[in-house]
């Protein structure tokens, strides 16, 4: 069968694809593979009543027991699995950024990170095969549980210089957006003495009402240190500097390394289609950085797999191994409160980051096709090195090109950096041209 699992789960739309009865047997799956004490939560939209139930009954039919968590961002969940040697595993039912009509399902090992695609792979097997309901007697059972979000505010909290924070006197505005942070995160803030003003902070599954110009406008009301953005399931977060600028996940990276190398030399694993600023900011900061395949997951396995300081994606994920092996909204905030606390302006920070461009586009390529690409590309790239971590990534003197699948959908993703804005353009266009020549396709939107 075709693999159900993505790069981030599995997604579909409501009573579409995403019906009670797929996530009935997905429970039963998951309970067939996991096994023993299972965890569950969700996000804030308005189908995780109906997907939770259907995904519970699947587990208790399949002789699990259920704890439920209620609404929580996926790195809480994950880190209540983690800290409990009697859990099999979590799953947290969330679509992330997805539109509202979306919803999905993603699986958490017994360790707190999310499935490997082993572990993945069982439970498709599972799903395909024959899925017997245990005896009446063996049925599970299922236990509320409330006190899932105060133990993971506490562990942020405990994960930083507090002390260095509520010194500093910071005010940071945050939204929420109507997602599984609107109760975690001002909490978090509260426990660190910031002044927050606080927008998009009630679950909903309908679109903010606040938008980037609405954020910016109320910290310039606040003159507020910074701002910050959670997507929905809170695993990620975006900056904004005092002055109004964006700040990309590759700079927060950047910026949050040096901090964090400042108490020693370590490394920091990052996929190979982060910028090349973030090994210029490392290498100068003592650091070392390790480059992985495109994915929290695989970030987070090669981190566990070695000695590490931090892990982090160009996407606004970022993973601090002192707390968990997993990408963290909240925590990723606490950490840049410390780093403003101890270091200075966001904005200054900011400007102290070498400058480099970068184009990101796509062109449309059927799945049987990739490889022949691949193999095309190659043939054109006898004039510099190549890294074939993922994808493949042409290395120049002046800059590169990262040619790779998309795990999402039916095309062919072209990144290309350098210094020079002009070099960095014409080297996408070249390839992006390049690519449509073989394929006959057109550029993808």
């Amino acid at each position: 069968m075709a693999s159900m699992f993505g790069t981030d789960g599995i997604r579909g739309i409501v009573n579409d694809t995403m019906t009670p009865v797929f996530a009935l047997r997905l429970g039963k799956a998951a309970g067939k593979v996991l096994g023993g004490k299972v965890a569950i939560a969700t996000d804030t939209r308005s189908s995780a009543d109906m997907i939770r139930s259907a995904v519970s009954a699947g587990l208790l039919a399949s002789g699990c027991s259920v704890l439920d968590l209620g609404i929580l961002p996926v790195p809480a969940l994950q880190h209540y699995v983690k800290v409990r040697a009697d859990l099999s595993g979590g799953i947290m039912v969330t679509a992330s950024h997805n539109p509202p009509e979306f919803n999905g399902i993603k699986c958490i090992s017994s360790d707190g990170t999310e499935a490997s695609r082993d572990d993945e792979r069982r439970i498709e097997e599972a799903f395909s095969g024959m899925l017997d309901d245990v005896g009446w007697l063996s049925a599970g059972d299922i236990e509320k549980v409330e006190d899932a979000e105060d133990e993971y505010v506490d562990a942020v909290v405990s994960s930083v210089d507090a002390d260095a924070i509520r010194s500093a006197g910071l005010t940071v505005c945050a939204d929420c957006a109507n997602g599984a942070s609107y109760s975690a995160v001002p909490a978090v803030l509260g426990k660190l003495g910031v002044r927050t003003v606080a927008v998009n902070c009630y679950p909903s599954d309908g679109p903010s009402k606040n938008g980037p110009a609405e954020l910016k406008a109320l910290m310039a009301a606040a003159s507020a240190d910074f701002g910050v953005t959670f997507d929905e399931d809170a695993d990620r977060c975006f900056f904004t500097a005092p002055d109004g600028r964006d700040v990309s996940g590759d700079a927060a990276l950047a910026i949050i390394a040096r901090s964090v190398l400042s108490d020693g030399p370590g490394k920091v694993f990052t996929p190979v289609s982060t910028s090349s600023m973030v090994e210029d900011v490392v290498s100068a900061a003592g650091g070392v950085v390790i480059r992985t395949p495109v994915g929290a997951p695989a970030v987070a396995r090669m981190m566990m797999e070695s000695d590490s300081v931090l892990g982090g994606e160009e996407s606004g994920g970022l993973i601090f191994p002192r707390h968990q092996y997993c990408r963290d909204g909240a925590m990723a905030m606490a950490a840049m409160l410390e780093c403003v606390a101890k270091r200075g302006s966001l904005s200054d920070q900011l400007d102290s980051l070498p400058a480099y461009h970068s184009v990101k586009t796509k062109v449309a390529c059927p799945e049987d096709k990739r490889d022949d690409l691949y193999k095309r590309m190659l043939e054109k790239a006898s004039e510099c090195r190549v890294d074939r971590t993922d994808g493949l990534k042409l290395l120049f003197d002046d800059g590169w090109v990262l040619l790779r699948a998309s795990g999402t959908e039916p095309s062919f993703r072209i990144f290309s950096e350098s210094k020079d804005a002009a070099k960095a353009e014409s080297r996408a266009a070249e390839y992006v041209s390049m690519a449509e020549e073989f394929l006959g396709g057109d550029l993808g939107s």
